[in-house]
């Protein structure tokens, strides 16, 4: 079992949802990431999402692309990321990773080397926005033999021909996407929210986590109630650029956000 199922089937025993936040590898800095990960554990994250920053990140808002602005000015590479989650493991070796991307990275790297490096890391999955289902045909089969869990997105708009295909393809978990548009943008209808969870629920048989449109306490434990994880980016993102000049607030801005998402989540 993988540390992402693990992680599903440990909370669901426990009635509870994953708390996965996402932030940015090396935003403002390469020194910053491991630190802000260990705080987020400790504030009660479940999963965490780590994002391979790139140039063109074209299903993020201006909150993640500034943030991808920022991690590149820094040095941050896809091979300083694979570092950082390595850095991580050293001192917990039970949290699930999953890195968020786009294929450039990758496909510069090579498919079989980059999967390669993140089982010597220690990355738990992969969530690559611009690989389909139709497309990872001859990808799959590289994370599925290494056990590393390949994530896909599934839209408001998805049908349910798609989500039966993207189901088929993915392992871990299935990222429903709340809001029609990219990271940061509109707000979410949490009872639209809910007949589409169940409906995916139908139609695949894997955890469904929720992003998109979650920024408070309030947003989060709705959402709680109607999935089995929340993925929370923008808001924890957007610490990075309000703290740029003071980086080590960072880690404790985010740590505070998810702490109280965290207590939200669990109230009975």
């Amino acid at each position: 079992m993988s540390r992402i199922q693990d992680c599903f089937a440990r909370l669901g025993e426990q009635q509870r949802k994953a708390l996965i936040p996402y932030i940015t590898a090396g935003d403002p800095t390469l020194e910053v990431t491991v630190p802000a990960m260990h705080a987020m554990v400790e504030a009660g994250a479940d999963v965490i999402e780590l994002g391979v920053p790139f140039s063109d990140p074209m299903a993020d808002g201006p909150v993640i692309q500034k943030a991808c602005e920022r991690a590149l000015r820094a040095g941050t590479s896809l091979t300083r990321v694979l570092e950082m989650v390595g850095q991580f493991r050293r001192d917990n070796d039970t949290t699930p990773v999953v890195l968020m991307g786009y294929l450039n990275p990758v496909e510069i790297m090579g498919y079989a080397r980059f999967a390669d490096a993140c089982v010597a890391a220690g990355v738990d999955g992969v969530l690559l926005v611009d690989l389909p289902p139709e497309e990872c045909e001859d990808v799959a089969p590289l994370f599925r033999e290494r056990g590393i869990d390949l994530i896909f997105l599934i839209a408001p708009t998805t049908t349910d021909a798609r989500i039966r295909s993207i189901a088929a393809a993915a392992s871990g978990y299935l990222y429903y996407v709340s809001v029609k548009g990219v990271t940061g943008s509109a707000s979410l209808d949490v009872n639209e929210v809910a007949a589409r969870v169940e409906t995916i629920r139908n139609l695949a048989q894997l955890p469904i986590g929720v992003g998109f449109g979650i920024k408070d306490a309030q947003s989060a434990q709705a959402v709680s109630r109607v999935s089995d994880g929340v993925v929370v980016g923008s808001v924890l993102v957007s610490q990075a650029a309000e703290h740029e000049q003071h980086p080590e607030k960072i880690a404790p801005a985010m740590a505070a956000i998810l702490a109280d998402m965290r207590a939200a989540m669990d109230k009975p």
